[in-house]
């Protein structure tokens, strides 16, 4: 059976030196998407980890889901049926809460597309009329792209973990600019999600 992400990471291995050694050290990609995700359930649960530890993530979220036992997950109507303070006792900041109620209204209008409909649409269209929403970013859109739409070509230039991986993997003094990054990725095309997997796993010097 044929390794998923192969072919990525030759060609990363191919790169140059730097790239061989890590991706040789790190093994094999084991990016692992949840394409069963709509992109509704996609960026609440990507919001509920923005600017935390996943530790920190998973807790708030599994408080949210503790709420719902019957159901995997939350639907909007429910979501918007949730008082603040139950909110609250997840963890969630009161601008997390605000973002995370205004998803969940958009997608009872049709302004968060179906799963189907977002598999349909460019990369760059997509980010549009999702960051449109408010408290929801490029990067939130992003993880929603690598994860359950599985699109292999993405790099979060904006994150922290791939511009420090970047920095550690070339012994640089300085993360390279979301510009510089964008710039440096070309080179990566057409896989820079596997990419961005290898650079959160550069190991700490």
């Amino acid at each position: 059976m044929p390794v998923p992400y192969h072919d990525a990471s030759v060609f990363l291995a191919g790169l140059d030196e730097e790239w061989r050694r890590h991706v040789e050290a790190t093994g094999p990609c084991l990016l692992q998407p949840k394409p069963a995700r709509d992109p509704y359930e996609a960026l609440v649960r990507a919001i509920a980890y923005q600017q935390l530890h996943a530790r920190a993530g998973d807790a708030i979220l599994g408080r949210l889901l503790a709420l719902f036992p019957a159901l995997t997950f939350p639907r909007p109507a429910q979501i918007l049926a949730t008082d603040f303070a139950q909110m609250r006792s997840c963890g969630f900041s009161a601008s997390k809460i605000a973002t995370i109620q205004g998803i969940a209204q958009a997608a009872l209008d049709g302004r968060v597309p179906d799963y189907a409909t977002a598999l349909a649409m460019e990369d760059e269209a997509l980010i549009e009329r999702l960051t449109a929403l408010r408290g929801v970013g490029r990067w939130t859109v992003e993880m929603l792209l690598i994860y359950s739409l599985e699109r292999p070509d993405i790099l979060p230039a904006d994150d922290f973990g791939v511009r420090e991986g970047y920095r550690r993997l070339k012994g640089l003094e300085q993360q390279p600019s979301r510009r510089q990054m964008i710039d440096i990725g070309l080179a990566w095309s057409p896989y820079r999600t596997v990419a961005a997997w290898y650079l959160w796993r550069v190991p700490g010097r």
